[in-house]
């Protein structure tokens, strides 16, 4: 066997092939929910992007050939980066605002003080925001949504390919915007239960001006979280289709990113 001579020019082929589209998943990887957590050691995610890496290079289209030590091999890379942790925004978006969502019904029943931490971001938050949390996860996992997830992921290897071009200002500003769209929904979410208790505490407002001898802090808190709890149940009927509708309009997000209407 004549032996392969190692070049700059077959350096800068390696980096092409391998590197940059490793940049891309790894970065997305390590923002999405699920793979991208605490929970997972960051040994596991790297591992999980090699070997993506490895599968999907080989469908993906030819690098531009590009000298590994230039400037634009410094843009593609920052690139790729911007692409994967922008894609991994477009879902991370999702879980939080069911998080948002939780965490105002929560103030409004008296659930506030209730708060426990998170162990996949590290952070205190209330017990119904981790649950809300917990329970979409196990939906996304049920629906194979994660599968869905890596396919339009990998699908923006081909609508958007390795080069200097990127997500583009229009791409930065759709992500920028993502941000009210999640408040957006999270209000929708938890409008009729913040709603439900707002309408108990104006009762109570109205008995206390009637009779001022009432202890509205020992009667109201109580009976606001006995309706919160009540508004909360009676919601969990329409859960489902509220996360297929953000969960369907979260992967059209994606693929609008990419440029694909």
């Amino acid at each position: 066997m004549v032996p392969t001579e190692i070049s700059a020019d077959l350096i800068g082929q390696w980096v092409g092939h391998y590197l940059w589209p490793l940049f891309r998943v790894a970065s997305f990887l390590m923002v999405v929910p699920i793979f991208g957590t605490q929970l997972v050691p960051a040994r596991v995610r790297l591992g999980l992007a090699l070997l993506i890496t490895v599968l999907v290079v080989p469908l993906i289209p030819q690098a531009p050939q590009v000298d590994a030590l230039t400037a634009d091999a410094v843009v593609i890379t920052l690139q790729q980066i911007l692409i994967g942790v922008g894609m991994g925004f477009a879902v991370t978006a999702l879980w939080q605002l069911f998080v948002v969502a939780g965490q105002m019904i929560a103030m409004q029943m008296g659930l506030g003080f209730a708060s426990m931490v998170d162990p996949a971001n590290g952070v205190s938050v209330p017990v119904l925001a981790q649950i809300y949390t917990i329970t979409i996860t196990l939906l996304f996992l049920a629906m194979n949504g994660h599968l869905v997830m890596l396919e339009v992921f990998v699908e923006s290897f081909r609508t958007l390919p390795i080069g200097l071009d990127g997500l583009g200002q229009a791409g930065v500003w759709a992500l920028a915007h993502r941000v009210s769209w999640m408040f957006m929904a999270a209000m929708l979410l938890a409008l009729p239960a913040v709603t439900a208790v707002l309408i108990v505490n104006i009762s109570f407002g109205v008995m206390t001006r009637a009779a001022p001898q009432m202890n509205i802090f020992a009667l109201g808190f109580p009976i606001g979280l006995i309706f919160g709890l009540f508004a909360i149940w009676v919601l969990q009927a329409n859960f489902l289709p509220h996360f297929e509708q953000y969960t369907r309009d979260t992967f059209d997000f994606m693929r609008q990113l990419q440029g694909i209407p």
